[in-house]
């Protein structure tokens, strides 16, 4: 490890952290592993494995730290880490890990094909080796570094770094965050000295406006209930079905006392009751996505995969589709490819660079509305709006999409 390579780290400006930390082999003869670590949190570390420590040298005051562990190569261990204040914890080496998104995810993103990119990019809560964490995945390929901030590690971008992968796309698993953890990328952009932090496009929830941090979430634990609705639904021939439609916008359709909306699970009583009461087969959702300006009525989104935590969470969300399809009702939902708000945390100039937008702003912006229009030609683009469109589909039991 060179002094430049120190420097970068403690710095936070090294676009490989993975090949500066982690556990290393040293030399090529009778090579000599060594663990090296940057925590800026700690006065004194040592790396515990098979039931031995060994003291680990701090060799930059911001908090790089390395350790010789001999000839052998080491089997799984911790840091035992000992902060400022006395306290001694724990902690796993995110830079252990080797890469979890699948090298032919990385191929049909690029490609343009990926229509479950949801699976691979975002956030997910997964167990690697023994040990749970989540798994987060951008695409950023002008970006010098990304990193992953949150309350987990002070929202400081020097201390989660990602791997960088085929086709722009970083990646990081860390160890230990869970469901509900607030997060951000933080990306650097390679152009113009840019830097931004960004909420994650494929982030599954998000923070109530005017907050915007995406939050890790569990969308796969629900059970669903409509399985009968479901099943029906696939053998039916819906152009030929007779179809009434009542159009709603949740957050000003009905107030609560207190003139708040009302939550999804208090929806999935009252707004159904009156639909069949009145008649209706379905529920046409004006945007359920997450977005930043309320008056916009949800036509301006930032959170494409994250319905908007205005009325509750996702997994109150799925309730309400779920209470829909029992009472015999079709949920359809506006989705909104055309164009997208200029944010500093969405989508825009998400790298430094024009990556989800036409660079060309006669093709790229929607002066009317002052927004920004995707670039469909683009590969990446069409997986990303694809994706989300069969999202809302499978995850969500959505029962079509009103294309706006």
């Amino acid at each position: 490890m060179t002094d430049q390579e120190i420097e970068a780290i403690a710095g936070g400006y090294h676009g490989d952290a993975f090949a500066v930390l982690g556990p290393h082999a040293i030399g090529t003869a009778r090579p000599e592993w060594e663990v090296r670590a940057f925590l800026p949190q700690a006065e004194q570390v040592e790396v515990a494995m098979n039931g031995n420590a060994v003291p680990m040298e701090r060799v930059h005051n911001a908090g790089v730290f390395t350790a010789k562990l001999g000839t052998r190569q080491p089997s799984p261990y911790k840091f035992r880490i000992t902060d400022y204040q006395g306290r001694t914890l724990e902690a796993e080496d995110t830079y252990r890990f080797s890469p979890l998104v699948s090298d032919f995810d990385l191929h049909l993103h690029s490609e343009g094909t990926n229509y479950e990119g949801y699976n691979a990019f975002g956030a997910h809560v997964v167990t690697a080796e023994g040990v749970v964490g989540t798994r987060f995945a951008v695409w950023a390929p002008n970006a010098i570094v990304v990193s992953v901030v949150g309350d987990f590690n002070d929202w400081d971008a020097r201390r989660h770094p990602m791997r960088l992968r085929e086709g722009g796309v970083w990646e990081i698993f860390i160890p230990a965050v869970e469901a509900g953890a607030p997060y951000k990328y933080a990306v650097k952009s390679r152009y113009q000295g840019y830097s931004q932090m960004k909420s994650d496009p494929y982030g599954f929830s998000m923070e109530m406006p005017p907050k915007s941090a995406s939050i890790v979430a569990d969308i796969d634990s629900y059970e669903w209930q409509d399985r009968e609705w479901m099943e029906r639904r696939a053998h039916t021939k819906t152009l030929e079905s007779p179809i009434s439609v009542y159009e709603v916008h949740l957050q000003s359709w009905v107030r609560d006392e207190n003139h708040y909306p009302l939550s999804y699970r208090q929806l999935a009583t009252r707004l159904v009751e009156y639909v069949k009461r009145m008649g209706y087969t379905h529920i046409e959702l004006m945007p359920v996505a997450e977005h930043p300006y309320a008056p916009s009525w949800g036509y301006q989104v930032t959170g494409y995969f994250a319905p908007t935590a205005r009325n509750g969470s996702p997994q109150d969300f799925m309730y309400f589709v779920d209470c829909c399809h029992r009472e015999g009702i079709g949920v359809i939902m506006d989705w909104v490819p055309g164009h997208f708000p200029k944010d500093a945390h969405g989508l825009a100039y998400f790298d430094g660079t024009a990556l989800y937008e036409h660079e060309d702003p006669r093709l790229g912006e929607h002066r009317d509305w002052g927004t920004l229009i995707f670039n469909y030609g683009r590969n990446e683009v069409r997986s990303f709006l694809i994706s989300n469109a069969l999202f809302w589909l499978k995850k969500y039991h959505i029962d079509g999409l009103r294309v706006d």
